[in-house]
């Protein structure tokens, strides 16, 4: 297993790279450090603010980001087959991505400083861009560095379920964990639910192949690596998912994937769930 993982300087980051080695046995970990020097990227631009010590300045900058993966290598298992490292003058998200690209990752990690969502739109971070915009699967890393015994599973439909479990079985965790797995049936707000015919037998139809999903989806995740148990529920995706993750240590979610202006709405439930939930979450592609 091949995992990239950005770093920097802080409390975030380090807990990633942590993370990574309490949570799997990689055979090759990629850390991607990339030097933003903001709107002096260019030297012409500092040329033209006439920014005094500028090869001084990019220079302390590049050290910095050295001496930032050198740490982070220190923080992995001294087990670990492959430790590499990369740093260069790159726009930090973009570097990540074309370095998981570029290596063949299966998985990128990260540290979130649990911005705002009206932050993470506007302003705009690291995490929430590689959320967007990788083709890989994603651990957003939230808080500290923890052992992760209990794994929340939330599945959506038959081809989610199969994802998942597709993604869990070829990289297993590095011990054991107990598994729940939860299917969410929405439901509808209607001010006047007698006016829809058929919404009984509708609901229940729903529930019922809830109920097959998650009872599937255990028959075929159980193993020595996995206890599993299984759990329906009725409510809203995001804030059902983010209310049962509270108990556990990591939640999995799969991502449908969407392409152009979809890929930068707010609605979607993977986005919801990683802006809102109080543990790390694990986004599968």
């Amino acid at each position: 297993m091949r995992i990239v993982v950005g770093v920097d300087w802080s409390d975030e980051a380090f807990a990633a790279v942590e993370q990574i080695g309490l949570l799997y046995k990689p055979d090759d970990v990629v850390l991607v450090h990339g030097v933003d020097l903001g709107m002096f990227q260019s030297p012409i631009v500092a040329g033209a603010v006439n920014l005094q010590g500028y090869d001084e300045f990019r220079q302390a900058l590049i050290d910095a980001g050295h001496q930032a993966v050198e740490r982070c290598r220190t923080l992995l298992p001294a087990e670990t087959p492959s430790i590499r490292t990369l740093c260069e003058v790159q726009h930090p998200a973009a570097f990540i991505l074309d370095s998981a690209v570029a290596v063949k990752a299966d998985l990128i990690a990260v540290g979130t400083h649990d911005h705002s969502r009206l932050t993470e739109v506007f302003a705009g971070s690291v995490s929430h861009r590689i959320l967007l915009h990788a083709t890989v699967p994603t651990l957003i890393v939230k808080g500290k560095a923890r052992p992760v015994t209990r794994v929340l599973l939330a599945v959506e439909g038959p081809e989610d379920a199969v994802r998942l479990h597709r993604w869990l079985t070829a990289h297993p965790f590095k011990n054991p964990v107990a598994v729940t797995i939860l299917s969410v049936v929405p439901s509808l707000a209607m001010v006047e639910p007698n006016v829809m015919v058929g919404f009984t037998s509708w609901s229940e139809e729903q529930n019922r192949q809830a109920q097959q999903i998650v009872n599937d989806t255990a028959q075929a995740l159980a193993s020595p690596h996995f206890t599993v148990s299984t759990d329906v529920r009725q409510g809203d995706p995001v804030t059902t998912v983010c209310e049962v993750g509270t108990s556990y240590d990591l939640i999995v979610v799969g991502s449908h994937g969407r392409k152009g202006l979809a890929r930068f709405m707010l609605g979607g439930v993977s986005h919801g769930i990683v802006h809102r939930a109080g543990c790390s979450v694990l986004v599968v592609r």
